[in-house]
């Protein structure tokens, strides 16, 4: 295989690995203030992108048509807003869960997926859609002899931006600072006389936001269909592991690692694509328990 082959491999994979980072953040904020394992997080994925091709046909683009950048980035606003207050209805259910066996907390989430799911074949039929990019970032451009989708650029990018956007919002606000001190404890949170329940609804509509987000940037790539919730969850969930729960930058970094291992290992042995994720998180698992940037615990020896 020439370097020119390889090449679309390697930067697909990076792309992909962005992407994975986008959709594995809004789970690890769930997981890190909830400790609540969110298996609705595809489905709510699926939902943005769904939501989106609502907008576009408010605003009049067919599904055959481009919206132009301004309705794009409507719907990027208004579809991942429409899925946080569906979160917030969630959470709202799962608030009777809390202090409880986690088996409850799971069992409601993987039943709000399969409604989810079902409601959205019910609203927009089972066959695939299209959610189609702008015209400025469709199409390809050169790379010397490489021709290279100027939509995944567009897409890696956006990720980047997304993820710094995050950061920021995390490390330099004071909500921010609050959603990290709930991760660390909730209880002191509380003793500090700082609202559990709104910080709980907060963090859980903007997990559900990214997953949103994640869903419409990722549906031009992926195509849109009811299921494609479970191609994202179970990566994301991985990622969170290898990660290390609870870690940014390690949500981060593992989704980057994943996508790479992805892309290249698909250059070479395509069946082998998926299967090498798994076998990734074997081999971290096995010399690090608690992921490549998971605090220590009574696991590790």
């Amino acid at each position: 295989m020439t370097l020119t082959e390889f090449l679309p491999h390697l930067l697909n994979g990076l792309s992909i690995g962005l992407l994975f980072a986008l959709i594995a953040l809004g789970f690890t904020l769930i997981v890190g203030v909830m400790e609540l394992i969110n298996l609705a997080h595809g489905s709510l994925f699926a939902l943005g992108a769904y939501l989106a091709i609502a907008v576009f046909s408010f605003l009049g683009v067919s599904e055959f048509g481009s919206p132009t950048p301004m309705q794009y980035a409507a719907a990027v606003i208004i579809a991942p807003i429409g899925v946080a207050f569906v979160g917030m209805g969630m959470e709202f259910g799962l608030r009777r869960t809390y202090g409880k066996d986690p088996l409850y907390g799971l069992l409601l989430t993987f039943g709000a997926a399969l409604v989810l799911e079902e409601s959205i074949r019910q609203v927009w039929g089972t066959s695939e859609r299209l959610l189609r990019a702008p015209v400025d970032v469709s199409g390809g451009f050169f790379i010397g002899d490489l021709v290279y989708s100027k939509y995944r650029i567009f897409a890696s990018l956006f990720a980047i931006v997304m993820i710094l956007l995050l950061w920021m919002f995390t490390e330099k606000t004071k909500i921010g600072a609050i959603i990290k001190a709930g991760a660390h404890d909730s209880e002191m949170v509380r003793a500090l006389g700082i609202n559990l329940s709104r910080l709980r609804l907060f963090v859980f509509a903007l997990g559900t936001a990214l997953a949103a987000i994640a869903g419409i940037i990722m549906a031009p790539i992926w195509g849109v269909r009811p299921h494609m919730g479970v191609d994202a969850v179970i990566p994301a969930f991985l990622i969170v592991v290898i990660g290390g729960i609870g870690s940014f930058w390690g949500s981060v970094i593992s989704g980057i690692i994943v996508g790479l291992t992805v892309g290249i290992v698909g250059a070479f042995a395509t069946d082998w694509s998926i299967m090498s994720i798994y076998i990734l998180l074997i081999v971290v698992i096995f010399f690090r328990q608690r992921g490549l940037f998971g605090k220590a615990s009574s696991l590790d020896t």
